[in-house]
């Protein structure tokens, strides 16, 4: 599970050269990953579900819904990159 790790760069609207800054810590916290899930179309988002489903596996007996609630903050990343079409192996 990622710790500590921190991610730098430009902001994406204006950057500004030479101003970088810390970005949010979306493989640790769960409020900068559910901003980040806003951003997602319809499709992706239903893409996003199943992608989170492969990477945190619950029993079948339990509703579907829970794989998005019980997810890590690094689990949501992976798979909304993923989604995105963004993911690099």
């Amino acid at each position: 599970m990622p710790q500590g790790s921190f991610v730098y760069g430009y902001p994406p609207i204006d950057p500004i050269i030479d101003k970088k800054e810390e970005l949010p810590d979306y493989l640790n916290d769960l409020n900068a990953m559910h901003e980040a899930e806003k951003i997602m179309s319809v499709e992706q988002a239903s893409d996003y579900y199943w992608k989170l489903k492969e990477l945190h596996p619950v029993v079948d007996i339990i509703p579907a819904c829970l794989w998005v609630y019980h997810a890590a903050a690094y689990q949501r990343a992976e798979a909304f990159l993923k989604a995105l079409g963004l993911w690099k192996d």
